[in-house]
């Protein structure tokens, strides 16, 4: 019974990526040019809104993440390899006084996991993230040579 349920998983799991007309890695490495293009230069740290958690994050590699501390404020991280970090449901920061300095702070990825040093944390610009996200989708397009091709059949009866 067992092997049948792991086989209808990897099943749904085969279809759901034969869904996709851009490969998974394709996309997330597209994510990663589009956030390290949108990226500032390297701070030492940053604040964290008092009170709150992290309002969103995203993995883009085993070395790379950005985090959201308001829908509006993103930082790229850079941290040494991170085993959980592409597969965790949710992450945690260590932070003193509210403020994620490289060299001191970590991102935390679970239990069992160890902690993973943030090297780097580079400001990202939400507008320019924007535009570097749009001209990904640019599709280029061309018109047809309908010269070699025979006309549509007409309609008279």
């Amino acid at each position: 019974m067992l092997k049948k349920q792991s086989i209808m998983v990897v099943l749904a799991v085969a279809m759901l990526a034969a869904c996709s007309s851009v490969p998974y890695a394709q996309r997330r490495q597209q994510r990663q040019q589009a956030y390290s293009a949108a990226a500032g230069a390297p701070v030492r740290s940053f604040r964290l809104v008092l009170g709150a958690s992290i309002y969103s994050w995203e993995p883009l590699s085993d070395t790379q993440l950005v985090v959201y501390t308001l829908p509006t404020r993103a930082f790229l991280l850079d941290v040494w390899p991170c085993n959980n970090l592409t597969f965790t449901n949710g992450i945690g920061l260590t932070s003193f006084a509210q403020e994620v300095q490289t060299g001191f702070d970590k991102v935390l990825t679970g239990r069992g996991y160890v902690p993973c040093m943030i090297k780097q944390i580079r400001p990202v610009d939400l507008a320019r993230l924007k535009l570097e996200k749009e001209a990904q989708r640019q599709v280029d397009s061309m018109p047809r040579d309908n010269a070699n091709q025979t006309p549509p059949p007409s309609d008279h009866h």
